[in-house]
């Protein structure tokens, strides 16, 4: 499993929302490369890095800050505002090993899976964002304001012969609060489509936390407020 410690950028400063609210900012400082560099020092392989900008213009390209991090040495993911084959390919120019796609993940799984197959699997991540409907996970897009209208399960049949190998699953409800992961969400997903490596995104508060996702063989777990609020080290983390 791997662990992938996350910086948000907004307007070139590390932040966090809380639950995808731009009103609800907290600033952690101006130097994301300097951030990358300590997690790669601290053991960490891969970084997760969101482009907060894009998001919210759907067009906004911080493609100086994804070279930057990437010139540190360690693997970016990346994503925010991802539109167009372009977008994708201006990231991996920039350095970016995988580009993650959101909400035309879940409007444009015919698109996706076309960029799927042509810069390849490995390149690509689909992020789906969920509202939790009982035990029903509810794709949302545009800042979580609007529900797609189908399940998660039932977008996922889209990608079914696409080849989609990696996916991050957010339960909006847990985003940036340190409430724990969703386990039975995850749970459910990792046993009905384990081809794919399923990251665990929002709610991680604990090392617990993140031994419960290696015990449901998740292909990864991104860390994000409980690294900036000390609540335990990547060190610590990498470790369990």
């Amino acid at each position: 499993m791997i662990l992938y410690p996350a910086i948000d950028v907004l307007e070139g400063r590390v932040v966090r929302l809380a639950k995808g609210d731009f009103a609800a900012v907290t600033d952690y400082g101006d130097d994301p490369a300097a951030v990358a560099r300590s997690y790669l020092k601290a053991g960490a392989e891969w970084l997760h890095l969101v482009d907060l900008s894009g998001a919210r213009d759907g067009k906004r390209r911080q493609l100086s800050l994804v070279e930057s991090v990437a010139a540190t040495g360690i693997k970016v993911q990346t994503g925010g505002g991802v539109r167009t084959g372009e977008d994708i390919e201006s990231l991996l120019d920039s350095g970016a090993s995988r580009v993650v796609i959101g909400s035309l993940a879940v409007t444009d799984p015919g698109k996706v899976s076309g960029w799927l197959v042509r810069y390849g699997a490995q390149a690509i991540a689909a992020a789906f964002d969920v509202r939790m409907k009982g035990d029903t996970p509810i794709p949302v897009v545009k800042g979580w304001t609007e529900e797609a209208g189908i399940t998660l399960g039932e977008l996922l049949q889209a990608y079914q012969r696409h080849g989609l190998r990696h996916a991050l699953a957010t339960d909006t409800g847990r985003d940036g609060m340190l409430e724990g992961i969703n386990i039975p969400l995850y749970q459910s997903l990792v046993a009905s489509r384990p081809e794919i490596a399923w990251q665990a995104s929002g709610g991680v508060a604990t090392l617990d936390d993140i031994r419960q996702a290696k015990a449901l063989k998740m292909g990864g777990v991104i860390i994000g407020r409980a690294l900036f609020e000390g609540r335990f080290t990547l060190e610590e983390a990498l470790a369990c």
